[in-house]
């Protein structure tokens, strides 16, 4: 990424390749097995992991363990006051959508049998929301998933030498905005973007999932390229964030993964 001192612009200055701040505060909840509190500027999200030893009656008896996910918003994270779903007592499309998709992300990194048949549900809790909830969601789950998986090693739940991680996971957003591609969008950004678009890549640089849409005016695949190559420059900085944060050091993301399932 750019140099953070950088005047673009941007309404915050920053160019257009640059994320905003981030800064991943690992083991925040005392009580969760895992947990990260994540910034994305004034995006802020809390994940934290549950580790059960045991899985769902489906897949009882299979060797295999299960990830999964929940996302929510505080009442008061945006601008007016929302009222809670379980009040309404209905829980919103957007949260089921968010919810699978962060779920869908981490598996991708999981291999289930080297789990055992343990669970791991996530819990993405939005503080405050300034675009990019879902993306920073995804970023800050991989790091409180990290350590529940270490959580349930230490505890001989998981083998000694079991790799269940298989590489690290980032999200961001993208988008087009009065036809320049940005990075990180916030709100104000992503509210009248003519392509919004969010990319889940691992810490290799491959492809999970890929959100596109034109809000406005079609965008042809030069500018697909070049939101696909502003998303993975932006997954590859939060990847060396998530590492330090993990403690981990090294170049290559296999020897980083080696540690941790060490």
């Amino acid at each position: 990424m750019t140099d953070s001192t950088a005047s673009g612009p941007r309404a915050d200055g920053r160019a257009a390749n640059q994320l905003r701040p981030v800064t991943i505060e690992r083991g925040w909840s005392e009580q969760a097995e895992g947990s990260a509190l994540i910034s994305f500027g004034r995006t802020k999200v809390l994940c934290t992991a549950s580790f059960t030893n045991g899985v769902p009656r489906w897949l009882t008896g299979k060797g295999r363990g299960w990830v999964t996910a929940e996302y929510s918003m505080l009442p008061r994270s945006t601008n007016d006051r929302m009222d809670r779903e379980a009040v309404k007592g209905k829980v919103g499309g957007r949260t089921h959508e968010i919810s699978r998709l962060i779920g869908r992300s981490l598996r991708a990194v999981i291999d289930t049998k080297a789990l055992g048949e343990n669970t791991i549900v996530l819990d993405c809790d939005v503080l405050q929301a300034d675009g990019g909830t879902r993306t920073a969601a995804i970023t800050g789950a991989y790091v409180a998933l990290a350590d529940a998986v270490e959580w349930g090693r230490e505890r001989g739940f998981i083998g000694k030498k079991a790799v269940a991680l298989t590489d690290s996971v980032a999200a961001i957003s993208v988008g087009i905005v009065k036809g320049e591609p940005l990075l990180d969008l916030m709100y104000t950004e992503d509210s009248t973007a003519e392509t919004d678009m969010n990319i889940v890549a691992t810490g290799r640089g491959l492809f999970v999932e890929v959100q596109g849409t034109a809000e406005g005016a079609p965008f042809d695949k030069r500018e697909l390229d070049r939101l696909l190559d502003l998303g993975l420059g932006g997954t590859a900085e939060l990847t060396r964030l998530q590492r330090a944060a993990l403690g981990l050091e090294g170049d290559a993301i296999a020897e980083a993964l080696g540690r941790v399932g060490s």
